[in-house]
């Protein structure tokens, strides 16, 4: 039987049901391709970073994007929002931000009763603007509304509602008058996206498309039922032993002097990926095999979404920082070992 959902637009749409997981993930792979020719309608270029998006809210994680300003970073997530036909707040974190500015605040009412009125964070999707501009009392506000899906205010415990994401974005060349992301809430982050330039060509297209009149109108693709039904289907996709042992694996090798860990690990590394990264690997190679025509994940996509995984988990030790070797050249070398 199908089922009646209603989208941010007021349409109805029926949610279709499937006979088998095999049809659901052909549907799936399809609603992928809808999503990226929506949203290329906006986004010129930045394919990876559009993937690897739109992989993290499949797979039910959280998604960092780093790159200089005027990337399209907050535009992407605009973007987003509106082909996922979700509920979506901005917040932009400034040095002021307190935590009641983002969960909410109790206020006396007319009856003389304390009311809770919600914040910005209840929303589907949240856009964490210059995330690493507020201070450590806010960030730890947003870390637990990432990890448990809800908040606390006043002692009671508030859900979040579902799907939830956080789509934070930093700049890192300007760090002053910034707080650097605590290890515990960059691991809360399933990617770290690094946005780069674009090529000429985009760049061409892009500055035709901003300085015209041309202004394209994006369709809700999907709903939220549909997001939360693709979710667990994803968590159902098979994973064959040998590529489970290879992903965790690849996160003991970044262990400095562990028994797995490999030797430019030991050299350049102080600090290695813990054990979400090893989940994160094995559900970000099931999204990605999927909306590559697979029913199975195989070796390939883990290590096509391992950088995005592990660059944000690993910690360079000094020497590795005297002699200019970046956080990717060692994950590029333990992929290639």
């Amino acid at each position: 039987m199908n089922g009646l959902i209603i989208l941010q637009n007021n349409i109805y749409k029926t949610m279709k049901t499937f006979s088998s997981d095999v049809e659901a993930v052909d549907a799936l792979r399809q609603t992928y391709a809808e999503l990226r020719a929506e949203i290329g309608k906006v986004i010129v270029g930045q394919d990876q970073v559009v993937q690897d998006s739109l992989i993290s809210i499949f797979c039910n994680g959280h998604c960092l994007l780093v790159g200089v300003p005027g990337l399209a970073k907050t535009l992407l997530v605009n973007t987003i929002a509106s082909v996922l036909g979700l509920s979506y707040n901005r917040i932009q974190f400034t040095p002021d931000l307190m935590p009641s500015d983002i969960i909410g605040t109790e206020i006396l009412d007319e009856n003389r009763q304390f009311k809770f009125v919600k914040g910005p964070l209840f929303s589907n999707i949240i856009l964490a603007d210059e995330i690493n501009r507020t201070p450590p009392k806010t960030q730890s506000a947003l870390l637990e509304a990432m990890q448990e899906r809800a908040v606390t205010a006043a002692g009671k415990r508030y859900e979040l509602p579902s799907p939830f994401f956080v789509l934070a974005t930093q700049n890192p060349i300007e760090q002053e008058g910034t707080y650097p992301l605590p290890e515990a809430q960059l691991d809360r982050f399933m990617f770290n996206v690094t946005l780069d330039y674009p090529t000429l060509q985009e760049e061409i297209m892009v500055v035709k498309n901003t300085t015209g009149n041309y202004n394209p109108e994006l369709k809700n693709i999907i709903s939220a039922e549909e997001i939360l039904y693709f979710q667990q289907l994803i968590r159902r996709i098979p994973v064959p032993d040998n590529v489970l042992e290879y992903a965790v694996k690849l996160t003991a090798k970044t262990r400095p002097n562990t028994e797995m860990a490999a030797s430019i690990t030991n050299e350049y590394l102080s600090w290695g990926a813990g054990p979400r990264a090893s989940q994160f690997l094995v559900v970000g190679a099931k999204c990605h095999a999927v909306l590559h025509g697979k029913y199975s994940p195989d070796i390939e996509d883990v290590k096509a979404i391992a950088p995005a995984i592990l660059r944000h988990r690993i910690v360079k030790n000094f020497k590795a920082e005297a002699e200019g070797v970046s956080v990717e050249n060692i994950i590029e070398n333990l992929l290639n070992a």
